[in-house]
């Protein structure tokens, strides 16, 4: 649910200059995401968002230049770096093998970067299951893998 009222958010903010949380919470609720003002303002921490002076003359939510995937990157490649022992595919699911308790933290970071052809995690104690969207979107990101190991 956060993951998707925050992908929400991003889309609305990127389409139209949104001025207020007020706004922002009417035009998630055209798309059929309710909030609350309190979670709102949560999201809009998480996403790092920021007021930014629009061509109309007037401050707009954008998502700030602080806010790069390569933060999320770095974290991933350093989970990864330090918990995964192995990884492989099947068909269009990834199977990855960690140290023992750190599954659950490499699937958390995965979530975390919102990656396009990633459909879902499921973490067990040393194996993570990453459901791709097809084969091949399976195979590209084990090469992905592959280079942050």
């Amino acid at each position: 649910m956060k993951n998707t009222r925050q992908n929400m958010i991003l889309q609305i903010i990127s389409e139209r200059e949104i001025e207020t949380q007020s706004q922002l919470i009417e035009a998630l609720s055209e798309h059929g995401v309710s909030s609350t003002q309190a979670t709102l303002s949560r999201d809009i921490k998480d996403l790092q968002l920021v007021k930014e002076l629009g061509s109309s003359g007037k401050y707009h939510y954008v998502v700030s230049g602080k806010f790069k995937s390569s933060d999320h990157e770095q974290r991933l490649k350093k989970i990864f770096r330090e918990s995964v022992t192995a990884f492989n595919t099947a068909q269009n699911i990834i199977v990855i093998k960690t140290l023992p308790g750190l599954a659950p933290a490499a699937c958390s970071a995965l979530d975390s970067m919102h990656i396009d052809n990633l459909v879902g995690t499921i973490a067990g104690d040393d194996t993570a299951f990453l459901a791709m969207k097809d084969n091949e979107s399976a195979e590209s990101f084990c090469h992905e893998i592959d280079e942050m190991l």
